[in-house]
């Protein structure tokens, strides 16, 4: 590609060709008229042709500079669009934040949330990604993850959210059939959650081996994440291991019920990481603020911060 003239001159060329007059862009510009004469004297020394018809009063566009002019108004117009665009990106990648963490904790206890965040943030755009393993870990672009285990990580700024439990749950009329009994388990489908990868959820086998029931009867459904569990749960397909971050609010409607007696503690919370080189953004702190205190809440009675 032939070397371009200098963007000044096309600017100003688009300027004078616009307006009609060196005077109103020389104002327009805020430079003087003879700088302008001179930009527009060095543009067509360049291009080897006169842009404008001096001998006329005032000067009038030539063929040349007409068309020329067409092409600077179509560049400058697509140089200004994407200045724009670029400019908004920057924006927004500053009030991004994103979120890694499992499809049932985003489903059942982010999600219900998340309007008490906008409403202290309400520039702020959230994005919520679910990977396919139920451990979130930081990936390109993620800012913090909401992650359940047994103690703390070291790959970022960690703070506990709130201490996390299980309990045998379902629809109330299959609660009932159970009498209050933890051994009628063992003859009573069971709902189970299994993920692509491997699970570091406690899981039936665990619930049975922790309240000493032996193993776990053969009657079972099994599902890729608790989403779809949770569902089978509603249409009284079977009893589900529950968690208090899923199932709280069915629990509150009345939708599920939980087996009397049937809470175990594993000894595991959980926890969000805000990556050290985002964390100091006032959006990403914001989040991690807001969500330290949904969970403090949450440990408190469950429900949702406003």
């Amino acid at each position: 590609m032939e070397r371009l003239p200098q963007l000044r001159l096309l600017t100003t060329f688009d300027t004078v060709h616009r307006l009609g007059s060196m005077q109103l862009a020389a104002a327009e510009l805020n430079v003087t008229r003879p700088a302008v004469t001179q930009a527009l004297k060095t543009l067509e020394a360049e291009l080897g042709v006169p842009l404008f018809d001096r001998s006329a009063k005032p000067a009038r566009p030539t063929e040349a500079g007409d068309r020329l002019a067409r092409a600077t108004r179509a560049g400058l117009g697509q140089i200004a669009s994407a200045i724009e665009d670029i400019r908004a990106s920057a924006s927004a990648a500053e009030r991004q934040v994103t979120i890694s963490c499992t499809i049932g904790m985003a489903t059942y206890w982010l999600m219900p949330r998340l309007s008490g965040f906008y409403a202290r943030f309400p520039d702020a755009m959230v994005s919520v990604q679910t990977p396919p393993s139920d451990m979130p870990a930081f990936s390109a672009g993620i800012d913090i993850a909401l992650r359940y285990g047994p103690g703390r990580w070291d790959d970022g700024e960690t703070v506990k959210l709130f201490d996390e439990r299980a309990f045998p749950v379902g629809r109330s009329d299959r609660i009932t059939t159970l009498e209050g009994e933890l051994r009628e388990l063992q003859s009573f489908p069971l709902i189970h959650v299994t993920t692509p990868k491997a699970s570091h959820w406690p899981e039936w086998r665990d619930y049975f081996e922790a309240k000493g029931l032996g193993d776990p009867n053969r009657q079972r459904q099994t599902f890729d994440n608790y989403v779809q569990a949770t569902q089978a749960a509603l249409d009284g397909y079977g009893i589900m291991l529950g968690w208090r971050s899923i199932n709280e609010a069915m629990l509150a409607e009345g939708r599920l019920a939980p087996l009397p007696n049937g809470d175990h503690d594993f000894g595991t919370a959980y926890w969000a990481t805000a990556i050290q080189n985002r964390s100091q953004n006032s959006f990403v702190r914001g989040f991690l603020d807001w969500v330290i205190q949904a969970g403090e809440d949450f440990d408190r009675n469950g429900k949702a911060v406003a």
